[in-house]
């Protein structure tokens, strides 16, 4: 009974890591972590080897990594400022508490649009800058979603095979 209880708590986990990129106060990834330790003490601590424990930091490192470079990269890439790509950086975690899960697309659209705009940007290099910040978000999002699909995965065939 009790091992059941940790699976549904361990398959809650790696549902809510991906609730996480729709709602980014949620740590996906560490929630993610969450289930493969509730697998590792408390259903078997043998099964998970180190080699498994370095893969899944160093990919851990990777995603968050890839994720603050990609939303920097885009607004920068599309004319953004870096008090463009700060807004929106706090734009997407304040948006996923409104109107969810729009908030997180149009708050860091609208934001990076008014921090160019009160930059001295034109209306044009503004939309620009703001069309990057979505596409950042996005991108970051996709890469999210495969990378911990990756995780999850894993994670099953090393237990399962």
């Amino acid at each position: 009974m009790v091992d059941i209880v940790i699976w549904i708590l361990i398959i809650a986990l790696f549902i809510l890591s991906f609730v996480g990129i729709i709602f980014p106060i949620i740590p996906s990834v560490f929630v993610l972590w969450g289930g493969f330790l509730l697998y590792h003490f408390f259903l078997n601590p043998n099964e998970l080897t180190l080699s498994f424990w370095i893969a899944m930091g160093i990919i851990t490192l990777l995603l968050v990594g890839a994720d603050i470079i990609a939303n920097s990269y885009f607004v920068k890439k599309y004319g953004g400022s870096k008090w463009g790509e700060r807004g929106a950086a706090v734009a997407v975690i304040v948006g996923s508490f409104i109107i969810p899960p729009f908030g997180i697309l149009i708050v860091p659209f609208l934001t990076v649009f008014i921090i160019e705009l009160l930059q001295q940007r034109t209306v044009q290099e503004a939309l620009w800058a703001s069309f990057g910040s979505l596409i950042g978000f996005l991108g970051g999002a996709v890469a999210k979603i495969i990378i911990q699909l990756f995780m999850i995965a894993w994670f099953l065939v090393v237990i399962l095979f």
